[in-house]
Parts: structure tokens; sequence; C-alpha cells
């Protein structure tokens, strides 16, 4: 068997028996091909013939290239896969990537922002422009719900449950969840679909999105990250500031505030609770009145 072939069977399988989406299977596939063209290099012509240290070579090479450690985990994921997938074919008796460890990944902590910078950036903002409105609204929806961008570009009018405070948001994986939504960013939202949104063209099949350019379409991400960067060059801030900045000031300001882990983990549609605490930057002040409050022995 050759390198096509078996990486050609295997995506086959990850499209018809795994069901997995179209970028899914093209990320698993450039993660072997990966494998592949370093193989070539070592005289190794057949997938069925690599053993445990030609990937542990291979993920040196990676090392080597300044790969960073998320990418060499995530490409051995797909190596392991991949080689599972041929035992599962009967084509190899061992898996050769099972017992190879993953490199060790630090958790950066994200940037995230105090409540007096957000006022500074949303007080940038030019009101009495058609689209000041409009950002004004995307601005607290990002912080007040703490949406992902595509999140933001995504929700609809018919999301919108203001008569109980809440919207519905489709997340990863188009996976539904309901997320409490604060008053001043319903009546920013209120304010721009009823007396701007309402009074500029709209495109067929778009009527339904809320937040719309000046064309009546639905925004980018791209648009979304140059609104923000546009509006933080006029503020005092130093930051790296990007749509995702507000999503981990929400979770971080739940947090200090207080709210428990699982509400937060709910609320940003996180799958695993450890996603969820890396949006945690709890002083020792805040650490040590947790244990003051709960701890029976404190």
């Amino acid at each position: 068997m050759n390198w096509k072939v078996a990486i050609n069977n295997f995506k086959q399988y990850l499209q018809l028996e795994r069901s997995l989406a179209k970028n899914s299977v093209e990320a698993y596939v450039r993660d072997i091909e990966k494998l592949e063209s370093y193989s070539l290099t070592q005289d190794i012509l057949n997938p069925l013939k690599v053993q445990t240290t030609d990937i542990q070579l291979f993920l040196r090479w990676l090392g080597e290239l300044e790969v960073q450690a998320t990418s060499q985990a995530r490409i051995l994921s797909g190596i392991k896969a991949f080689f599972n997938f041929l035992l599962l074919e009967d084509e190899i008796k061992q898996n050769p990537a099972e017992l190879i460890e993953a490199p060790r990944l630090s958790r950066k902590l994200p940037d995230f922002l105090r409540v007096d910078e957000i006022e500074e950036i949303i007080s940038a903002i030019d009101l009495s422009k058609p689209e000041g409105m409009r950002n004004k609204a995307m601005i607290e929806t990002l912080y007040s719900c703490g949406l992902r961008v595509s999140e933001l570009i995504n929700l609809k009018l018919s999301d919108l449950f203001f008569e109980i405070d809440f919207i519905k948001v489709v997340g990863k994986g188009n996976k539904e969840r309901l997320v409490p939504i604060g008053n001043g960013a319903k009546k920013c939202i209120d304010i721009y679909v009823n007396e701007v949104r309402n009074h500029q063209p709209i495109k067929a099949s778009f009527e339904d999105f809320v937040f719309l350019n000046r064309r009546g379409r639905a925004l980018t991400r791209v648009m979304i990250f140059l609104i923000i960067k546009e509006l933080v060059a006029k503020t005092t801030l130093t930051k790296n500031v990007s749509p995702h900045t507000f999503r981990h000031s929400f979770a971080t300001h739940l947090i200090e505030g207080g709210a428990d882990l699982r509400a937060v983990q709910d609320m940003l549609g996180h799958e695993s609770i450890t996603t969820t605490e890396i949006y945690t930057h709890l002083d020792r002040a805040y650490l040590q009145s947790v244990i003051k409050s709960y701890h029976p022995r404190p």
C-alpha cells in the first residue's frame, strides 16, 4: 500500500463512517500528508512500515521547524486516528503512535479588559454615523453574552427572545444554547433594529440577520475585527483587543464576581470545563475569599 491510497481510504472513512465536516476532514488529511512528506524523505514509501521511532523523529523534526506545541499535538492526534483506521482495517497489528505522548501545552492566559476599558472603547463610537449604533450594539452584545465572533455575525432576529431576557446562539458544531442578555445590550439592539436597520435596504436571504453592512448583507468576521481595531485606535488602550477579548472579559468578570464556573461554561458553550478555566484570572484575594466563604475549616 502506498501513501496516496492509504490517505484516500482514510479520507473516505472520515467522510462516510465518521461523518465529519469537510473542514475537519481536510485538516486530518493535511496533517497526514505532512507525515507522508517526511516519511518519503526517509525512504518510507509504505505507511504500513512506519514505526514508533519514525513518528517520534517526525515530531522532533516539526519541533526543529519551530512548529508550535499546540500544532504538534493536533498533528499527533491526527496521526493516531490515521493508524487506528489502518488497525481497524486489519492493515496493521498495532498503532505505532499509540504510546507517544503529546508535547506539553502551556496554557496562555487570554487578555481581558477592565470594565472602564470597555467603557472607553464604547465611548469612542461615533453615534452620529449610521453604523455607530450598530457597532455599539455589537460590542454590547459581545460583552453582555460572551459570544464568539462567528456567533455574533450569524445572530438572527428570530433568535432574540427579549421578553424572557435570552438569546439563542448557534455555536460550534451547530449546537444551540440559550444565553442571558443584559438590559444595556437589549436596548442598543432595539434602537439599532428599529431606528437604523429598518431604514436600509436589505438583500434577499439576509432579512433575518441582526447585524448588516451598508449593502444590506451579513457582516464578515474580518469586518468585525477591523471595526474593533479602529475603535481601539481612538482610545488610550495599548492592549491587543479582538472580538474574542470581550468574550474573555465576559467570563473573567463573571468569575471574579462569584459566578459558578459551570454556569459560565454553559453560557460560553464549552464542552469541557477545563476550557472555561483558562478564562479565570482570579487574584489571590478572591481565592482567599472563596476559601473563607466555602471551606468547612477556613
